[in-house]
């Protein structure tokens, strides 16, 4: 009798180490894999074009044909829907290779047609667009402008907040294919006219602007 109670006691205690076990492995989370990185599209910045990317409003209009075109919104997966052609993939891409694709594809439909693209609301692809967190009055994302600088992006965001330390802010950017990391220093920029701290931003720059340490 007693040994039957010590086997019971052992089945139990193993039972009771099994479940804390499972439990134990509920509670555990597998790693997600980290992001990619995506290099900007644009080839030569010395020769900047604006890229059309998701949620930008394009226009379109057919020369002799107006009721075929129209303005449109450039739907997440980067494709625009028009009235005789559906599923145009147009993210990354200048409005004039837009409108040579609508070109090509309105062919069948209409004899030598002539397309124009205009964009009227602008956010651009999000390996072009520029990034501020951290710190920044109001972070956000940003479409690039040509020439863009670092005074350039902080007015747009507003400047820094109360508990920047704006001398410790990091820029990001892939250069070769390789992730780098930039010092930057926005407080003397911003609150001591410093200009030689102003630099050149490019499309798909992260700004990180941590808080001061008290």
């Amino acid at each position: 009798m007693a040994l039957d109670n010590k086997i019971i006691a052992k089945i139990r205690s193993v039972s009771l180490l099994a479940c804390l076990l499972m439990l134990a492995g509920c509670g555990l989370k597998s790693p997600l894999p980290t992001a990619n990185l995506h290099p900007s599209e644009t080839k030569d910045i010395n020769d900047y074009s604006y890229l059309i990317g998701p949620y930008d409003t394009i226009n379109v209009f057919v020369w002799g044909n107006p009721e075929i075109g129209g303005s449109f919104t450039v739907r997440p997966d980067g494709q625009i829907t028009t009235s005789l052609v559906e599923d145009i993939p147009v993210s990354g891409q200048t409005p004039s290779q837009v409108a040579r694709q609508i070109e090509e594809k309105l062919s069948t439909y209409i004899r030598d047609p002539i397309v124009t693209v205009s964009v009227t609301g602008f956010k651009g692809p999000f390996s072009e667009q520029v990034r501020i967190i951290g710190e920044a009055d109001e972070p956000q994302a940003i479409p690039y402008a040509e020439n863009m600088t670092l005074l350039d992006v902080m007015i747009q965001v507003g400047g820094l907040t109360e508990f920047a330390d704006g001398n410790r802010a990091t820029l990001a950017r892939i250069v070769d294919g390789q992730y780098k990391e930039y010092g930057v220093r926005i407080e003397s920029l911003l609150n001591d006219g410093d200009i030689y701290a102003n630099v050149d931003i490019l499309p798909g720059d992260i700004i990180i602007i941590p808080e001061a340490w008290f």
